[in-house]
C-alpha cells in the first residue's frame, strides 16, 4: 500500500485568531470529490459566496457531466447535511423510485427465474430519477445562491467538454457493447461507435440544455412540461415503462439520520432506504461489545479483524431480511441499532472460530455497483455535506434519452427480484426489498459524519455492497485519531454474509495473519483496491482543516479561504 501514500493531501493550519473561533466554525473551506472538474466547480461556487449546500449543487451537477459512468441527472443518491446555524443534521433521500407500472415479478421469466439483463441493460431497468429534484431542494431550502449560478460550471463543462481519462476508458470498455447498442449513448460516449482514446473530448450539448432548463425552472423544468414529455416518450420507445405521473409525483424526502456512539464519538449516517446507517451502527455496537469482552482490542490485530468480520456478517444478514423502503415496510430500526441487540449477537461470537453464514438463521428471501460516486464539503461557517450518488452499474442502463442528454440509471436491479437470489452485485434480499410501484430500492450508500469534541469528519465512498465496510474502516481510523489521508488510503476488509468469504486488499494481512484467520475457518479472497473515498476533517482543538481524495481514483481535494465576492 506504499503507493497509496502518494496522496495529494491538503492540510492548512489556520491562523491563531481563527483557531480561537474553531469551536464554532473552521474559518476556511474544504472539499474532496471524485473528479478535478467537480472540485473546481465546488470551489468556484464557494468563492462566489455560496455555502456548502450550494457547493453540493455545483459538485453534483459537475459529476453528472464528467462522471457518466458513476452518477448523473438520470440517477439518485443520499445527501447528509449539517446546518451550522441550527445544529441540525438531516438526510435528503433522493433515491430513485420504481415506476407506477412496475410489478413484483417484472424481471422473471415464465418459469419464475430472474432475467438479470432486463434489470441492468436498457430502459426497463430505469427508476424515476431523484437528482434533479435534489438540486432544486438544496438550492431552495438550504442554499444562498440561485441555480443559475450554481449550475453554471456544469453547463459550461457539458458544452465545452471533458477529456477521456484512463478510468473513463476502462469503464466505457466494460460497457462498450451496451453503449454501442443505443444511438444516443453511442453518439455521446463513444467515438464513431468505438471506445474513445485517452484525451478525446466528450461534449454533451443536450445535457447542457437540460441543465439550463433546471437552472431557470427548477424541478418543474425536469419533471413537468416539454422535457418530461421527451423523457417519457424516449423511455417508452426504448422499452421502459415511465409515465408522466411518475415524474410529476417524484419528491425528495427529508429523513432523520441514524446516530450511533462508539469510543466517545458520534457517528451519523444515512437512514433507510439506505442500509448504511443501520448496518454501521449494528457493526460498531457489536464490535464494541466484543472489544469490552476482550479487555483491550487492536483494530488491525487478528482478533480485531476476526471480530469485525463476525459483526459484519451478522449486520449484512439482518440487512437482507429487514431493510427496505421505510415508506413501504416496517423496519425494527430501534431494535437493530440497540446495545442490547448487539450484546446478544456478541454472545454467539467465538474468539477462536469463524461462524459459517449457513449456521445463522436463514433469510427467506448480489456485489452492488462499484461505480457510484461520493463527495464531501465543508464551508467556512461550519456547514457540511456528505453525498453519495449513483446510476448503479457503469453508465447505468446504457440508454441516453434523445434530445435530453439524460443517461438512465439501472437502479431497479437493487430491488430483490426473487427471495434469496442475488442481484448483479451478489447481495441477496427478502420481501422487504421487493419491487413495488413507487418504492425506493434498498441501497448501501452510506454518507457519514464522525464527531467528537475535537473532530468533525465528513466521509463516504462508492463501492456497492462494500461501501458500508469501507466507511466503517474510515470511522475506525478517525476514532483512532489518524489523519484524514489514512482514512482514505487504509487497506480494506469486507464480509457481507453471502458469499461467505472475507475480501481484503493487498497489504492488509501479513502471511501470518492470513494463516491464523484461515485456521479460524475464514475463507479469504485478495482483491485489487476497491472504493474511492472522499473525506474532510476539521480538528477543532487546534484548528486544522484537512481534505483527502482517495488515490485509487482520480479525484482532488482542496482547502482554501474563500475570498468575499
Amino acid at each position: 500500500m506504499n503507493a497509496l501514500r502518494r496522496l495529494a493531501i491538503v492540510l492548512v493550519l489556520l491562523p491563531w485568531g481563527l483557531v480561537q473561533a474553531s469551536a464554532t466554525s473552521p474559518g476556511q473551506a474544504a472539499l474532496a470529490t471524485a473528479h478535478p472538474m467537480a472540485t473546481a466547480a465546488g470551489r468556484e461556487v464557494l468563492e462566489a459566496g455560496g455555502n456548502a449546500f450550494d457547493a453540493a449543487v455545483a459538485i453534483t451537477a459537475a459529476l453528472a457531466v464528467v462522471e457518466p459512468y458513476s452518477s448523473g441527472l438520470g440517477g439518485g443518491g443520499f445527501y447528509l447535511l449539517h446546518d451550522a446555524a441550527s445544529g441540525r443534521d438531516v438526510m435528503l433521500d433522493a433515491r430513485e423510485r420504481a415506476p407506477g407500472q412496475a410489478t413484483r415479478d417484472m424481471y422473471l421469466d415464465d418459469e419464475g427465474n430472474p432475467q438479470p439483463d432486463r434489470s441492468v441493460d436498457g430502459a426497463l431497468a430505469a427508476g424515476i430519477p431523484g437528482i434533479p429534484a435534489a438540486l432544486d431542494h438544496l438550492a431552495a431550502d438550504y442554499g444562498a445562491l440561485p441555480l443559475t449560478t450554481t449550475l453554471d460550471p456544469a453547463i459550461r463543462a457539458a458544452r465545452e467538454g471533458f477529456e477521456v481519462t484512463e478510468m473513463y476508458r476502462r469503464l466505457a470498455g466494460f460497457r462498450e457493447a451496451v453503449l454501442a447498442a443505443d444511438p444516443g449513448s453511442r453518439s455521446i460516449f463513444l467515438d464513431g461507435g468505438k471506445l474513445p482514446a485517452i484525451g478525446h473530448v466528450i461534449r454533451q450539448p443536450d445535457l447542457a440544455e437540460t441543465l439550463e432548463r433546471i437552472a431557470i425552472e427548477g424541478r418543474d423544468g425536469f419533471y413537468q412540461g416539454e422535457l418530461a414529455g421527451r423523457l417519457v416518450d424516449g423511455v417508452r420507445k426504448a422499452g421502459g415503462i415511465w409515465c408522466r405521473s411518475d415524474l410529476a409525483g417524484y419528491r425528495v424526502v427529508e429523513r432523520e439520520p441514524i446516530i450511533s456512539r462508539f469510543r466517545g464519538f458520534e457517528v451519523v449516517s444515512a437512514a433507510p432506504p439506505s442500509s448504511g446507517g443501520v448496518a454501521i451502527a449494528q457493526i460498531l455496537n457489536t464490535y464494541g461489545a466484543l472489544a469490552r469482552r476482550a479487555g483491550e482490542l487492536d483494530d488491525l490485530s487478528v482478533l480485531g479483524l476476526h471480530y469485525r468480520v463476525e459483526a459484519m456478517r451478522r449486520a449484512y444478514r439482518d440487512r437482507a431480511e429487514y431493510l427496505g423502503d421505510p415508506d413501504y415496510v416496517d423496519i425494527p430500526i430501534e431494535r437493530l441499532t440497540s446495545d442490547d441487540y448487539a450484546a446478544g449477537l456478541a454472545v454467539g461470537i467465538s474468539p477462536t472460530d469463524a461462524t459459517p453464514s449457513s449456521s445463522l438463521a436463514p433469510v427467506v428471501t448480489e456485489p452492488e455497483g462499484p461505480h457510484t460516486t461520493h463527495f464531501s464539503v465543508m464551508d467556512a461557517d461550519g456547514n457540511y455535506v456528505a453525498a453519495t450518488l449513483s446510476i448503479n452499474y457503469p453508465f447505468g442502463a446504457g440508454v441516453t434519452v434523445p434530445g435530453t442528454g439524460v443517461l438512465l440509471n439501472d437502479e431497479m436491479d437493487d430491488f430483490s427480484q426473487k427471495p434469496g437470489v442475488p442481484n448483479v452485485y451478489g447481495l441477496v434480499g427478502a420481501e422487504a426489498n421487493a419491487v413495488q410501484p413507487g418504492k425506493r430500492p434498498l441501497s448501501s450508500m452510506s454518507p457519514a459524519f464522525v464527531r467528537s469534541d475535537d473532530l468533525v469528519g465528513v466521509l463516504g465512498t462508492p463501492g456497492g455492497s462494500r461501501i458500508i465496510t469501507m466507511v466503517l474502516g474510515g470511522v475506525l481510523a478517525a476514532t483512532r485519531g489518524e489523519p484524514v489521508d489514512d482514512w482514505v488510503t487504509g487497506p480494506r476488509i469486507h464480509h457481507q454474509y453471502l458469499p461467505d468469504r472475507i475480501e481484503v486488499e493487498p497489504g492488509l494481512l501479513s502471511d501470518e495473519q492470513r494463516a491464523e484467520l484461515e485456521l479460524m475457518g475464514h475463507r479469504i479472497e485478495v482483491n485489487d483496491g476497491f472504493g474511492n473515498m472522499q473525506a474532510v476533517a476539521w480538528w477543532r482543538g487546534d484548528g486544522r482543516l484537512e481534505a483527502a481524495s482517495d488515490p485509487r481514483g482520480e479525484g482532488r481535494a482542496a482547502v482554501f479561504a474563500p475570498e468575499a465576492p
